[in-house]
């Protein structure tokens, strides 16, 4: 994975100024300032994520942590499942977290696309799951490296729970860690966590920057970025390249998109074996033109870079 430094933000518009800045090929981990009381008194953390399934946008790991004697707070603010909550209310609720500042922190890895499908394309493939849970561990050491007198962790689970929670306990023996299905709705600490997630990855889409076309307005009516949304099937569709593929926003190596590729990006052949020359597939060289004209249209790549069609070398 991209390795980052964490950015502090001290609310909700000091994340959304992050994001905006940020080069979305790349991960961001943003964290709050460290609470008073969490070095002093002995601390519960939760970890939850966001993104998880969608072929669009990043998958965002989060976490919360508050001292044992401040669990209260978190029902004060209304912490519940963020799937359960509207926008609105997460925005507030998370606004509140950033207002008990004193009291509560928290953190978020946003993983991009580009990890998330270069994971997938390597030799050694690095699974979903192997990528939430080094998210999950790397923000319990953060937490740890911050010196935050850490003791209990609840989080909420990727696969079955017990291999997850004996996996956790061997990194961390120290801790005491229950791994959970539907965590979120039955921990606040992880609801907390929850809402940090969903809140940070929203942000990120309303947020996103095309660096493939960094200067303009570009398409973003990609419905709800799940795989068996129609609005996002159409997106996807409409929003391929021939040659160059899809915008950073999606990631590759889901199905959905394979098969968009597989039916509209071009069908490359590399080969210069003779025995392969009666194959159908298109030669690259069609789509850079043919006696210095154009047979294809030219994809805003070349525009953007001021590359033109040439023949002599």
């Amino acid at each position: 994975m991209n390795v980052c430094n964490y950015k502090v933000c001290q609310s909700f518009s000091d994340v959304k100024s992050v994001i905006s800045t940020e080069n979305n090929s790349f991960d961001v981990r943003i964290e709050s300032e460290l609470p008073e009381t969490s070095t002093t008194e002995k601390c519960i953390l939760g970890i939850d994520e966001a993104g998880r399934g969608p072929v669009l946008g990043p998958m965002v790991y989060g976490t919360s942590y508050c001292s044992i004697d401040n669990q209260s707070v978190l029902k004060t603010l209304g912490c519940a499942d963020s799937k359960v909550l509207s926008e609105q209310a997460r925005d507030e609720i998370f606004d509140g977290i950033n207002n008990q500042g004193d009291l509560l922190g928290w953190a978020v890895h946003i993983i991009s696309p580009t990890t998330i499908s270069n994971c997938s394309f390597k030799r050694q493939k690095c699974s979903l799951n192997e990528i939430s849970h080094n998210a999950a561990i790397g923000l319990i050491q953060r937490v740890l490296d911050r010196g935050v007198s850490l003791c209990e962790v609840f989080v909420d689970t990727v696969g079955p729970p017990e291999k997850y929670q004996a996996k956790l306990l061997s990194i961390f023996p120290q801790l005491k860690i229950t791994v959970s299905k539907k965590a979120d709705s039955l921990f606040p600490i992880v609801s907390a966590a929850s809402i940090c997630a969903k809140v940070t990855r929203d942000a990120a889409l309303k947020h996103w920057k095309f660096i493939e076309r960094p200067d303009e307005d570009i398409d973003s009516n990609w419905g709800s970025g799940y795989p068996n949304d129609p609005v996002t099937k159409e997106y996807l569709k409409k929003n391929v390249d021939a040659v160059f593929g899809f915008p950073n926003i999606v990631r590759f190596c889901w199905s959905t998109a394979e098969l968009v590729l597989k039916n509209q990006a071009a069908q490359i052949d590399w080969s210069d074996d003779e025995e392969d020359k009666n194959k159908t597939s298109v030669p690259i060289t069609s789509f850079f033109g043919q006696n210095g004209k154009e047979v294809r249209q030219k994809t805003s790549f070349f525009d953007d870079r001021g590359l033109v069609v040439t023949t002599n070398i």
